[in-house]
């Protein structure tokens, strides 16, 4: 197959990095446009990577004849709308999370992505990092039997700023989105209740936004397993992504990735790496990969691994959870 022609959609902190990332697949991917309607930095972006055509609008992309997919990474309350106009001008779509937080809103855009017969991929990159795709993989092949626990671990080094977590949609859109995925990933089977404890235990900052920063989420799963997320803002010794799975033959575990597993001993006592403190350090591979998955499921005119309906299923699963968490009970999940 022929080179994809990619147009990007947004041209911050991510866009950037996904700019990055695509042009070292330059054997799958050309990018020819970059679009972003406050950006200072598109002329040197379109000179230190060869882009031809940059624009503030990014209807230029979607009209564009040359470009046959396009990256959505613009703020999330534009998802949804750029993703339906996208899929009517038949261009294939690879879209940062959420869809959107609305749940209708995102039925709306399935509607369309069915209707031009265009493929839709969300960027859960964490399926394709090496630890969670291995820890799937061993449950496909019945490595520790029928499953019973579900748990990931998800922390983040330092919280955001307040102004951040007002646009953000909260805990659960934002932060725990990609952990809903997760464990549907790993249980293979689809949430069916949840019920949620949390609160402010990192600063008032967060609380005075309106939102909590530390929660526990346990889960049932249609196959009968349970499952838990843990997750914090701010966690003081690093990026802390974990993950377990107890079967009725075994158990299977993922732990943090550092820059080694050397350990020093010492008789001032034992030393070992540091976490990494930034997302897009630890997900660096995972955030490629998820690109080399758009290109094949392109050229293999298939779905995307990770589509529209994981889009919608883990936005139901945050809806849920902030239910729950208001009305301190458990709620179920129609699937």
């Amino acid at each position: 197959m022929n080179k994809v022609k990619i147009g990007i959609i947004g041209a911050g902190r991510i866009g950037k990095f996904h700019i990055d990332n695509i042009s070292q697949l330059d054997e799958m991917f050309e990018i020819v446009a970059v679009a972003d309607a406050f950006s200072t930095e598109l002329e040197s972006l379109k000179a230190r990577y060869h882009i031809k055509n940059v624009y503030k609008n990014y209807t230029e992309i979607l009209s564009d004849s040359d470009v046959d997919a396009v990256l959505i990474c613009s703020p999330t309350d534009t998802h949804a709308q750029i993703a339906i106009e996208a899929a009517k001008a038949k261009k294939q779509i690879f879209l940062e999370k959420p869809i959107d937080h609305d749940i209708n809103r995102i039925k709306e855009v399935i509607k369309e992505v069915e209707k031009n017969n265009v493929k839709l991929q969300v960027g859960f990159n964490r399926r394709f990092d090496h630890n969670f795709k291995t820890i799937q993989q061993q449950i496909t092949d019945n490595k520790i039997g029928k499953l019973q626990l579900v748990k990931v671990t998800s922390r983040d080094p330092e919280p955001p700023s307040a102004d951040y977590i007002k646009s953000s949609g909260g805990l659960f859109m934002d932060m725990t989105i990609h952990d809903f995925d997760m464990v549907r990933y790993l249980a293979q089977s689809e949430v069916v209740a949840v019920e949620v404890f949390g609160g402010n235990l990192v600063n008032d900052e967060i609380k005075q936004a309106g939102d909590i920063d530390t929660a526990v989420i346990n889960l049932r799963f249609a196959n009968g397993a349970l499952g838990q997320i843990d997750n914090c803002r701010a966690a003081a010794y690093g990026y802390d992504q974990r993950a377990e799975v107890l079967g009725n033959k075994g158990q299977v575990i993922a732990y943090n990735d550092q820059k080694s597993n050397t350990e020093l001993y010492t008789a001032e006592g034992v030393e070992k790496e540091v976490l990494p403190h930034f997302f897009l350090d630890r997900y660096k591979d995972a955030y490629r990969d998820e690109f080399k998955e758009f290109y094949q499921a392109i050229s293999e005119d298939r779905k995307p691994s990770v589509n529209e309906t994981d889009g919608l299923k883990a936005v139901e699963i945050a809806k849920a959870c902030q239910m729950s968490f208001k009305e301190h009970k458990e709620v179920k999940i129609q699937n």
